[in-house]
């Protein structure tokens, strides 16, 4: 990698040299910077101006690159894109940490992207932690949270760092204002296994009370086995109909033969509700063993209910209405011979 640039300017811009009044056109003076290719391609062709002075680069040589039609451009107050043309996301994550600083660690629905857990939002905003004495604004596509909760623990892909996956939850959940956006994050990364309630319950007590209700009031859901945003959906109908609270994801057992994991399941009714998320039953095998097991649970007596996330929020009179059915049937019958093993026995796996 080079840089041109010449220290005299002549009429119109010509670069000259002058010797005893003699003026002569020049051409442009190459220097070339030891590192900046290696820096450039270590971190997605982003670098900050401490980087660059590092190297050797001056002040006036970042200016010419960004100037108006030039190869570089200013993403940030001190940070540079080598190239023209959008940033990509990695390219912003890693302009957000050169601004942040050191230390400086990225949270919230990127973070989570890079666990690979979905996010309810754009990812368009790069949330960074830094620490609480540091002043520095949140700007552009940056936005910081002091914070005096570093984690002593990190992760890292390539030049990024970022939080892990429990903290990453926590800080989109206080960023999320949508109760079910915040369902999603939660039981998203317990379902998939990728951090525990217990782990999720150390970053709601260690972080700011302010603006957590709504994650406090989430995690008690997916404490007692709520493991997708239509299924904590599912319990806010049965609750307002005043419906006998089921229990979720339990594990049925006929002796000591498992028999299935539903979503709800009334033992003393011998009911099960379960969500039909096209999400979970894209493929013809999925839906197979879907039925399969369906027809396991109604060979041992249970009365399987089926419903949709659509019809849980638009038609909540008609799912009330066959809940309240199956239960009065399932109740006007002696208790089926099944085993319940509540949810709270089976915890996620930790990271």
């Amino acid at each position: 990698m080079s840089h041109t640039y010449c220290t005299n300017q002549g009429p119109f811009g010509c670069p000259v040299l002058s010797d005893q009044g003699v003026m002569l056109c020049a051409m442009p003076v190459t220097v070339r910077i030891d590192g900046l290719g290696e820096l450039l391609d270590r971190q997605f062709s982003v670098a900050s101006r401490d980087q660059l002075l590092g190297l050797g680069m001056k002040d006036n040589a970042m200016q010419y690159r960004v100037r108006p039609g030039g190869p570089w451009q200013a993403l940030l107050p001190g940070v540079y894109l080598g190239l023209t043309g959008a940033p990509n996301l990695l390219q912003k994550e890693m302009a957000a940490q050169l601004y942040a600083g050191a230390d400086s660690l990225i949270t919230g629905p990127v973070a989570l992207m890079h666990h690979r857990l979905r996010s309810p939002v754009v990812l368009e905003i790069v949330d960074v932690l830094v620490p609480a004495a540091r002043r520095r604004n949140s700007i552009g596509f940056v936005r910081l949270h002091r914070t005096a909760r570093m984690p002593d623990r990190i992760v890292t892909t390539g030049p990024v760092r970022l939080v892990e996956v429990a903290r990453a939850v926590a800080d989109t959940a206080w960023l999320l204002a949508d109760l079910r956006d915040v369902r999603a994050v939660v039981a998203d990364a317990v379902q998939r296994g990728r951090c525990t309630v217990g782990d999720l319950a150390k970053e709601l007590h260690g972080g700011p009370i302010r603006g957590s209700a709504m994650f406090r009031s989430v995690l008690g859901e997916v404490a007692e086995g709520i493991r997708s945003t239509a299924e904590g959906d599912l319990r806010d109908l049965i609750r307002v109909a005043r419906l006998p609270m089921p229990l979720f994801n339990a594990t049925l057992y006929v002796g000591d033969t498992f028999l299935a994991r539903p979503d709800a399941w009334w033992p003393e009714a011998g009911v099960v509700a379960e969500v039909d998320s096209y999400e979970w039953h894209l493929s013809p095998a999925d839906a197979d063993r879907t039925r399969k097991r369906h027809d396991l649970m109604g060979a041992a007596g249970i009365i399987p209910l089926h419903f949709s996330p659509r019809q849980i929020r638009r038609e909540r009179a008609e799912v009330i209405r066959v809940i309240k059915d199956a239960l009065a049937s399932g109740l006007n019958r002696p208790p089926l011979p099944i085993r319940t093993v509540p949810c709270s026995a089976f915890p996620a796996a930790s990271q």
